[in-house]
């Protein structure tokens, strides 16, 4: 992990400059934006593996800055670390490309955890099981970041991706909300929120909705399914 380039855009000067120094004393390189346009000058003009973003910044929030580094780098690692602590709020951030949302306060070792791991899933692409992954006539590239069915591209995002990757990677074998919340949010799951039935209904909406074929299938009471047959 030594070395990889970590790029925090934070408009409070404490906690980036805090932040800064931890990452650097466990190996990284971090480099400090203090508002919006600063960050995007620094990603587009430097090489970066994962982002730290704040949502509330001057002159770009960290939505739209989201969105353009994702239009640039669709692969590139996002967190967002905010005081945003609303549903509506996480939805949006991951709408807009996160990979991971954190809510402040929040304890360093759980960003390290969550940093390890996203750079960790960039490496090794996760399960070995190829570039390609596919069920029916449903095909995703991981490569690309492609998704097609049939002839059809969809366009998924970030969040949505991983979910349906993790749901391919699976095809055939019913898994838990809880699977799904440590899979792919990382976190677990939480009863009393609706965001893993939110975004399988997004899934959905671009994968089966279309379609006359439903992949996708939900076994109540035990989670969900993408099934290849039938």
């Amino acid at each position: 992990m030594k070395n990889r380039r970590i790029l925090i855009v934070e408009d409070e000067k404490k906690i980036a400059d805090t932040l800064k120094k931890g990452l650097n004393e466990n190996g990284f390189e971090a480099e400090v934006a203090y508002e919006g346009k600063t960050g995007l000058k620094l990603f587009d003009t430097r090489s970066f593996d994962l982002i730290i973003l704040d949502i509330n910044l001057p002159g770009i929030n960290g939505y739209e800055l989201c969105k353009r580094m994702r239009a640039t780098d669709p692969q590139i690692r996002v967190i967002m670390l905010t005081s945003l602590s609303s549903l509506n709020d996480k939805m949006e951030g991951y709408d807009a490309g996160a990979d991971d949302y954190i809510v402040k306060p929040f304890e360093f070792k759980e960003l390290l955890m969550k940093i390890r791991a996203l750079l960790k899933r960039t490496l090794i692409g996760g399960i070995p099981t190829g570039n390609l992954l596919k069920a029916s006539d449903l095909e995703m590239n991981l490569d690309s970041k492609e998704v097609k069915r049939g002839e059809v591209m969809l366009n998924l995002t970030a969040k949505e991706f991983q979910l349906l990757e993790y749901l391919l990677r699976n095809k055939n074998r019913v898994v838990s909300r809880s699977d799904i919340a440590f899979h792919v949010w990382d976190i677990d799951f939480d009863t009393n929120t609706n965001v893993i039935d939110v975004y399988i209904n997004y899934v959905r909406n671009k994968v089966d909705k279309p379609f006359g074929h439903k992949l996708i299938q939900t076994h109540v009471g035990m989670g969900y399914i993408l099934k290849e047959n039938g």
